[in-house]
């Protein structure tokens, strides 16, 4: 997964930095949920939020925000202010 913001690299990660592999999670969450198609597994973020940084790099409106994964697709989104 790669996040930008303006066209600029904030966050690089895949599956093999994960403290557990993939394998094991579904395993652990098998045991106490069923699984159905479509579900999602929200495991944490890679390196580079903004809050692990400083002077914290906050998302501010205007900004185009991606998020990428190779072989899926890339999502963008313009960020607004609160109304």
């Amino acid at each position: 997964m790669r996040c930008r913001v303006d066209g600029t690299l904030r966050q690089n990660g895949s599956t093999a930095d994960m403290i557990f592999d993939v394998a094991t999670l579904v395993s652990y969450i098998s045991d106490a949920f069923t699984l159905e198609p479509g579900d999602l597994i929200l495991t944490g973020t890679p390196a580079g939020v903004a809050m692990g940084q400083s002077p914290p790099p906050w998302l501010q409106p205007g900004q185009l925000y991606e998020v990428e994964i190779p072989h899926i697709g890339v999502i963008a989104n313009r960020i607004v202010g609160e109304t």
